[in-house]
């Protein structure tokens, strides 16, 4: 046991040794020394450059003001395959400031349009962009056989191209235009449908539009809006809950629908009115004459009914 306890007490000198590399654990650590890291120079990123761009109808025209909407896109393709659009603004003239490169711009007003590419340099003037449109105005309205005020609700236009593709049929340019609405466009002839209500009366016109005009047209649609109702006796109340079917001539069904009296506009021609009502059927031929709108009463005892046209 006295040699245990020896032991213990004195280390030996090989147990001391053991330890001597470890020596620096009994201070604070010295970490190997560093240089000095110098990042690498940046890269010098150019000056962005002011832009001035404006376009104008015609080529003697004056810069357009208001109305303009421009976009600048990247010549390169994002990763969905489409430019990258750097700017844009709205207005007249357009103000911008691009990084030195090449760009393309397009500028819309209204319907009408161009595309130009656009290199900024990096030194040097900037020389004002300018566009030209070859553009002009449309405003579209009809009437009702030679003068017959057509309700504006009652009215769109398409717009199409004048050329006509393989399949026959033709580009669609704007729907739903509105009456006495301006239309710009790129000079052209178009191909103008005119609708009045939404059953056969519709009209077509070729329009040219030149650039720097407003071109106004009226078309002239061979319709009438004609109301139909079904009565006990000549000017009596329409009877309600009636079924309504408007046939051509040729037998072809143009209009239904369940209501005391129904009204709608339809080209002008022969038509026949059938009303059912507790299942019994009554009907009445009628003519559709352009411009005069009219009530058509369909009688529950004749068979033909008066036409009393309206004012």
């Amino acid at each position: 046991m006295a040699l245990l306890a020896a032991l213990a007490l004195a280390p030996s000198a090989h147990a001391q040794d053991a330890f001597q590399p470890f020596k620096q654990l009994e201070g604070t650590p010295k970490m190997p020394k560093l240089n000095a890291f110098t990042a690498p120079s940046a890269r010098k990123v150019p000056a962005l450059r002011d832009v001035t761009l404006e376009a104008k109808l015609t080529a003697d025209g004056t810069s357009l003001q208001t109305g303009l909407n421009w976009r600048v896109f990247s010549p390169s393709a994002g990763p969905d395959g489409k430019l990258q659009l750097v700017a844009s603004s709205e207005g007249g003239e357009a103000h911008l400031q691009l990084a030195p490169g090449d760009y393309f711009v397009n500028v819309a007003f209204g319907r009408a349009g161009i595309t130009k590419r656009l290199s900024v340099p990096e030194n040097g003037d900037v020389k004002k962009l300018s566009f030209v449109l070859d553009a002009g105005g449309l405003v579209l309205n009809a009437v009702a056989g030679t003068d017959q005020r057509i309700q504006a609700n009652k009215l769109k236009f398409s717009i199409y191209s004048a050329e006509v593709r393989e399949d026959g049929e033709r580009a669609l340019v704007m729907a739903n235009v509105k009456p006495n609405t301006i239309i710009r466009l790129n000079t052209g002839t178009y191909h103008i449908v005119s609708e009045y209500g939404d059953i056969n009366a519709s009209v077509r016109a070729d329009l040219q539009v030149e650039a720097g005009k407003l071109t106004e047209a009226t078309l002239q649609h061979k319709a009438a809006q004609i109301t139909l109702k079904l009565v006990s006796q000549h000017g009596g109340e329409a009877v309600a809950d009636t079924a309504w079917s408007v046939l051509t001539a040729g037998g072809d069904v143009v209009s239904e629908s369940v209501s005391a009296f129904t009204t709608m506009v339809l080209a002008e021609g022969e038509y026949t009115a059938v009303a059912r009502n507790k299942d019994k059927i009554y009907q009445r031929e009628f003519t559709v004459q352009s411009g005069k709108n009219a009530d058509i009463e369909v009688s529950m005892k004749e068979q033909q009914a008066s036409v009393v046209g309206q004012d």
